[in-house]
């Protein structure tokens, strides 16, 4: 099953913003956490969201910022500011990356193309989202750490190949793994690989994440996979990633140029995407990135 809308996936685990682009809520009893920072236009749904739930924002200690994109550490500012209390956590290549001024600029810039394709771009002035400044990671997470929430465990792994600075959660009472774009992203009935960084340690940490017992699979972009869903996505995005690759390399053999192979890709991953899917720049520029990564070994 895969739930695109939110709500529930299980008792302890809440799907909220929009089937684009989503952020989790982990309830442990007694404490509980926000996995996924989101896209910035998403603040008011995420807040009538909370509202609509019942969700008892005194008790979120964490929010877990999976890695540094545009996209997924957006309503993180906003929350922080809202919640003083909550503890922001992240890799240590995330912090030292949401320091540096130019990507900073680069990141609000996007939000701020996000915020206008959602004709949002004035109402985030007045709530005071608009303008991005920078995130500070309170709480450096390394591989292997164990995080109790209340009577639940956030178990860090370190994944990069989406961006160096990728980690995943792994909450073992819910065999439920948080894997953000690491895990590659549900496009209709595909996965779209996402080996931005390096496609050898993407498809490195695709197998440590599989290497669990995986029920749950959630996602930062198009919902959560349940059930059968949830057990074979990983294995799928194994074999995508591996598929992918042999396509970029029987492309990269005909055109010998890498910027032409990425928009060959390209221009086949557009056809079926849907309406809210990323825009095409930011496929180009993924899609450029791999072909220049197996360019460069071929």
């Amino acid at each position: 099953m895969i739930i695109q809308d939110p709500g529930k996936v299980t008792e302890r685990i809440t799907l909220l913003g929009r089937r684009e682009a989503t952020v989790y809520y982990l309830d442990g009893g007694t404490e509980a956490a926000i996995i996924g920072g989101g896209m910035v236009h998403l603040v008011p749904e995420v807040m009538e969201q909370i509202r609509e739930f019942g969700i008892d924002e005194r008790k979120i200690s964490r929010m877990v910022i999976l890695h540094s994109h545009f996209d997924h550490c957006g309503i993180a500012p906003f929350l922080k500011k809202k919640w003083p209390w909550v503890s922001v956590a992240g890799s240590e290549a995330a912090k030292a990356m949401l320091k540096k001024p130019k990507v900073v600029e680069q990141i609000h810039a996007m939000n701020h193309g996000a915020l206008e394709r959602a004709n949002r771009l004035e109402k985030a002035k007045e709530m005071g989202f608009a303008d991005f400044e920078g995130l500070d990671i309170n709480e450096e997470l390394k591989e292997g750490q164990k995080i109790p929430i209340g009577d639940r465990t956030l178990e860090i792994l370190e994944v990069p190949g989406h961006s160096s600075c990728s980690i995943a959660v792994y909450v073992p009472e819910e065999k439920a793994m948080f894997g953000s774009d690491a895990g590659g992203i549900m496009l209709n009935d595909d996965i779209l690989v996402a080996a931005n960084s390096n496609f050898d340690k993407y498809q490195q940490s695709l197998e440590k994440m599989a290497d669990r017992d995986v029920e749950i699979y959630l996602a930062g972009h198009y919902g959560a996979c349940t059930q059968e869903d949830g057990r074979n996505f990983l294995p799928q995005s194994i074999h995508a990633a591996a598929r992918f690759r042999r396509q970029i390399k029987e492309s990269l053999d005909r055109t010998q140029d890498p910027d032409k192979t990425g928009e060959e890709l390209t221009e086949e991953k557009m056809k079926n995407a849907p309406r809210d899917f990323l825009p095409r720049e930011i496929v180009s520029l993924i899609n450029r990135g791999m072909a220049n990564f197996i360019f460069k070994q071929l």
